[in-house]
């Protein structure tokens, strides 16, 4: 069987076989900037050196921002760096704010903490206030320092401006939690719960892989939270982050559990355990609110008419609930379109027979097009297409996934539907995170793929039968986790599993 349209990685590995867009430089007729050499030296330098060294240059313009950004790119070492300072500070007469703060990038990029506390205390009396990216420099350079707790006083500074980011949050957690300050980064943690900010990943990391010292009943309760959240928002921690989670279940005492990276078979079984994955079906509850949630979104929605008329849409509704509910709705086009060289009605056909066989009851979607006889659009073939399926012919200008959508889960919950269009513009017209979450959950159960296609010869790759969510039971969890080596899409989901087990 083929790897899943849903699968982390499948869009990476179907957009190998496109060929880049040519440069804009050359396909233009513009050639790349010429970006003069800059030399560095290897050792500091006085005033006079820095003054030689900037006469031989080719690169008179902008100089000193020249070498500060080299510095940066080259990680130079920090003397040399302010000895080119105090050059600058001697020709001018003081050191402007922006250098300062690019003397600063290198003294956070090289963990120089001392540095960082000097530069904060010269900004500090030289400057009233400083920009964002300044502010988060200090953060993430302080909080490394005995004196962390001005990151914090910095975050609240900015948290009061509005202008506080996930990063800013996350250095203060790790500065906090490095400094046996549990309750404060935990605070932190809930405040970015609260405002619906994702911590990033070396954040909750080092939350993981804190001291055992700190680590009493309520601070496990937490890190269990924290895996609740994951399964709620569907998350997927990175493969390192993945690594300190197994090490802090198996360091637990007392508990003796044990982890093993895994991955679920097509009948959603774990391979390490064999245990029983959660289904990717909806509750009847679910699947009524979701379908609430569809039509009143996507079908009756503002924008419903720039993609069809009043009285299609009436048609079309008349047509689909004068019927009884169909098994499998067929997206005609995007089907036909399988097969570039060949007939397309003779491809539509050939698929729609193929699932006839499983005695389904299909509905397929077409544009009036279709109708009319063409080398591509065989008249016969339809004739015979509208024997195996109902039909409904839109105009052809209309689009056919509010249609698609409607006609499958109206049909009810068991309705499948075959289209390779992954439908990402109506997920996001969705109202909120829950319903999206439901619909994504739902199309991965309902949604067929044609992943190869020759004429007699018909592959459908069959839907998952498991939700890719964090999932427990009193002795196991299983956790869905993403490779570092793999690429995954918002609309994809990881193939790999970290199955833990507690052992009895």
């Amino acid at each position: 069987m083929g790897t899943s349209v849903f699968a982390a990685g499948s869009a990476k590995r179907r957009s190998l076989g496109i060929k880049d867009e040519e440069p804009r430089s050359t396909k233009q007729g513009f050639t790349p900037l010429n970006t003069m050499p800059l030399t560095l030296p290897t050792e500091p330098l006085g005033s006079d050196g820095w003054s030689q060294l900037k006469e031989k240059s080719n690169c008179q313009t902008r100089y000193e921002d020249r070498v500060l950004e080299g510095m940066l790119k080259m990680n130079t070492d920090l003397e040399i760096a302010k000895s080119f300072l105090s050059f600058v500070a001697e020709k001018d007469g003081d050191i402007s704010y922006r250098f300062l703060v690019k003397y600063l990038v290198l003294c956070v990029q090289q963990n120089q903490g001392a540095e960082v506390c000097d530069v904060y205390d010269i900004m500090r009396m030289k400057f009233q206030s400083f920009d964002t990216g300044a502010s988060s420099l200090f953060i993430r350079g302080l909080g490394k320092t005995d004196r962390w707790r001005e990151s914090i006083a910095i975050l609240e500074t900015m948290r009061k401006g509005g202008s506080v980011s996930a990063r800013n949050y996350a250095d203060c957690v790790k500065a906090a939690i490095g400094h046996q300050e549990r309750a404060l980064a935990f605070t932190l943690y809930d405040e970015m719960v609260q405002n619906k900010m994702l911590l990033p990943e070396d954040a909750l990391q080092s939350l993981f892989d804190a001291s055992q010292d700190l680590q009493d009943d309520d601070y496990r309760r937490r890190l269990i939270s924290i895996l609740s959240y994951f399964r709620e928002n569907q998350i997927y921690p990175g493969e390192v982050l993945m690594k300190s989670i197994k090490s802090w279940f198996e360091s637990i005492p007392n508990e003796f559990w044990r982890g093993k990276l895994t991955k679920v078979t097509n009948g959603g079984h774990c391979q390490a355990c064999n245990e029983q994955i959660e289904s990717i079906h909806l509750t009847p509850e679910e699947y009524s609110i979701l379908k609430k949630a569809v039509i009143d979104g996507i079908i009756k929605g503002e924008d419903t008419f720039r993609k069809t008329t009043p009285q299609e849409l009436q048609a079309f509704l008349q047509f689909v609930n004068s019927r009884p509910p169909y098994d499998i709705v067929v997206d005609g086009l995007n089907v036909a379109y399988n097969s570039k060289k060949g007939i397309f009605s003779q491809t539509l056909l050939d698929v729609v027979s193929c699932l006839k066989a499983g005695r389904k009851r299909i509905l397929v979607l077409g544009r009036k097009h279709m109708l009319v006889h063409s080398k591509k659009w065989v008249k016969q073939d339809i004739q015979r297409l509208q024997e195996y399926a109902d039909c409904f012919f839109l105009d052809n200008i209309s689009l056919d996934d509010p249609f698609l959508l409607y006609a499958s889960i109206n049909s009810g919950n068991h309705c499948c539907f075959l289209t390779q269009d992954l439908l990402r513009d109506h997920k996001a017209c969705l109202p909120d995170a829950e319903i999206q979450r439901l619909f994504f959950k739902w199309q991965r159960g309902h949604q067929l793929v044609m992943p190869f296609y020759s004429p007699g010869n018909v592959r459908l790759q069959p839907v998952l039968s498991y939700d890719t969510i964090v999932q427990s039971t009193d002795t196991s969890y299983h956790i869905p986790y993403d490779r570092t080596d793999v690429v995954r899409t918002s609309f994809e989901v990881p193939k790999t599993w970290l199955c833990l087990k507690k052992e009895q």
